[in-house]
């Protein structure tokens, strides 16, 4: 059984640890992770913990993110499967939005230590 959200939730970048953070009732309930390439932030793994599914607060996390990024003057690459299927739907970031390319993903792994 899902916990049910009693305040709005909140999205925060933390940027030491590389990610946007989506809180419910201040417990982080989620997050989407990212490396910065040059003026491109490529975004590789999101999540939402169980005890929070169901509720939309993945694509909450990721619109806030994606609009902090244009905030940003940054570009969006779509790496993680959610982030690129957000934005099938969501075409207000398409002139933002690079390929993902090999070499995109060769520098990820790279930093990523994989």
């Amino acid at each position: 059984m899902s916990e049910q959200t009693t305040t709005a939730p909140v999205v925060r970048r933390v940027d030491d640890r590389h990610r946007y953070e989506i809180l419910v009732d201040d417990k982080r309930a989620g997050l989407t992770a990212y490396r910065d390439r040059d003026d491109q932030r490529v975004f590789f793994h999101t999540e939402i913990d169980d005890a929070y599914a169901g509720q939309g607060l993945a694509a909450i996390l990721v619109e806030h993110a994606l609009t902090d990024v244009r905030a940003s003057g940054k570009r969006i690459v779509p790496v993680c499967p959610y982030v690129a299927k957000y934005l099938t739907k969501h075409q207000e970031f398409t002139d933002i939005t690079d390929p993902v390319t090999p070499e995109v993903l060769t520098w990820l792994d790279a930093r990523l230590g994989r």
